[in-house]
């Protein structure tokens, strides 16, 4: 069994007009949610075998925060490069190259490509991946290489400011 965890970055900051696109940090707001969303993530009794990020600084700085709440050294967050504004065969190309030993891996990306990615998965569909969403699917399959062929079901789809009722 193979869990995805698709994570948008948190809310990054535009204040600095001058700072290419791939070095904005995470604003105020983006500060709060990552830490809030990693503890809602952690309750849900998921152990994360691997945490993927892209290289650009808001997606690592949200990563790390989910990194330290479930324990685990920034240093062993894997960054790849084709995370970084992603469409499709950037993010097969990051699955199906993950170790078979990981059962449960997390990837943290950006839109638009994350919310097609996600789109694409399964039968369900939304709109628009906020900053700092999880978006949550599962295969019965024992490789990341046979992942993408697989049929998966849809866990969850969480978000800040979503209500448990919703």
């Amino acid at each position: 069994m193979k869990t995805l965890l698709l994570i948008r970055h948190a809310k990054s900051s535009w204040d600095a007009p001058g700072l290419s696109d791939a070095d904005r940090p995470l604003n105020d707001r983006g500060k709060k949610d990552a830490p809030e969303m990693a503890k809602r993530l952690k309750k849900r009794g998921l152990s994360i075998d691997q945490f993927i990020s892209s290289t650009a600084k808001r997606a690592r700085k949200t990563a790390k925060y989910f990194a330290e709440e479930f324990d685990v050294k920034k240093e062993d967050i894997k960054e790849v490069e084709d995370l970084y504004m992603a469409n499709a065969p950037g993010f097969v190309k990051t699955i199906e190259y993950t170790k078979k030993k990981h059962d449960i891996i997390a990837l943290f990306s950006h839109n638009p490509g994350i919310t097609e990615f996600a789109n694409s998965l399964t039968h369900v569909r939304i709109d628009d991946m906020p900053t700092c969403s999880v978006f949550a699917v599962q295969a019965e399959v024992n490789d990341w290489e046979e992942f993408m062929n697989a049929e998966k079901k849809f866990l969850f789809f969480d978000y800040p400011g979503k209500s448990d009722s919703e």
